[in-house]
């Protein structure tokens, strides 16, 4: 192999910048032409592909977002767009293709494999951590440490003003920003999709609090179970009284500087990442399970069961009381 490329698909993440500097330099390191891809699957398909160097890719990993840009690409859905993306690969010679993304890009990577004989590999490229078979996702750490700090700020102006507040983070259908960065900001109450919660129970926890004189209450709610002002509402329908507020977190949670753990995951990646395109793998992902770099099969790997760490979930109730 003399040629890979590398791209970022959907949603950005901090440590992508960090991912693309390792895979850059590690590829020219190993003899590779290395290139970049600009905004994505887009990019393959508009044929937005251009040679890297060392210098592209100078003072990037202290920063967030992504400089090859990143979109979410509906017509890659369709196998006549990944066949322009595919000839667009093969009329620069690019055999191997890395792409730092989460599990819509994970799927478009699987079918340049499958339908064309791209050889593709994956570095799990998202916030919301949730991909089953990598314990962390590059991104998540920084998100929860965001998170961490806006719980921090918040609970001085509740403690301040005897206030409940809810705090809404992002995180689709998986509740992992939620639960650690709820753990770790010692939030009283922490809802997240995975599991159902007792709108009554909450009320009442609510009323305990005020009753025996704890001035503040924080409540951190996981986007996929419902909207931060729903909540509000069905807690003042409930009997809570005094002041609500509500703190939606949005965008924020993607950028900033990518973390110490971030910055390390995505050099270990992107290292195992260009090697497994070296000994001419395709059709794989990357990973960290019980602190260990791995790689699965791409289609095994999506085909995974998420699940969630309930008894991590246990400790939070018995510590938010």
């Amino acid at each position: 192999m003399r040629k890979i490329a590398v791209l970022t698909s959907g949603g950005d993440a901090p440590g992508m910048n960090a991912a693309i500097r390792a895979v850059t330099r590690y590829a020219i390191e190993q003899g590779l032409e290395i290139y970049g891809v600009e905004r994505g699957y887009t990019g393959l398909i508009n044929n937005k592909i251009f040679q890297m160097n060392r210098r592209s890719v100078s003072d990037i990993i202290q920063r967030g977002g992504t400089i090859l840009k990143t979109s979410r690409c509906e017509e890659f859905i369709q196998k006549d767009y990944r066949q322009i993306a595919a000839e667009n690969l093969e009329a620069y010679g690019i055999e191997g293709l890395v792409v730092i993304g989460g599990d819509g890009s994970f799927r478009g990577a699987k079918d340049l494999f499958v339908d064309f004989g791209v050889k593709t590999i994956g570095i799990p490229g998202t916030i919301d951590n949730d991909l089953s078979y990598t314990d962390f996702t590059l991104g998540f750490d920084t998100t929860v440490n965001t998170v961490l700090s806006a719980i921090n700020n918040l609970r001085d102006t509740m403690t301040s003003h005897d206030r409940v507040c809810i705090i809404e983070v992002m995180g689709r259908k998986c509740g992992d920003i939620a639960l650690y960065a709820g753990i770790g900001g010692g939030a009283e109450s922490i809802l997240v999709p995975e599991l159902p919660f007792d709108e009554k129970e909450l009320v009442r926890k609510i009323k305990t609090n005020q009753r025996i004189g704890k001035t503040s209450d924080i409540i951190v709610l996981a986007e996929g179970v419902c909207k931060a002002e729903a909540l509000k509402q069905k807690l003042k329908d409930g009997g809570v009284t005094g002041s609500i507020k509500t703190t939606t977190l949005g965008y924020i949670q993607r950028g900033g500087t990518p973390s110490m753990q971030d910055r390390l995951l995505a050099a270990e990646f992107g290292i195992r990442a260009v090697n497994l395109l070296i000994e001419g793998k395709g059709g794989r992902v990357v990973g960290i399970r019980n602190n260990q770099i791995v790689d699965d099969d791409i289609s095994e790997a999506l085909a995974m069961p998420r699940k969630f760490n309930e008894e991590l979930y246990k400790y939070a109730l018995t510590l938010g009381k």
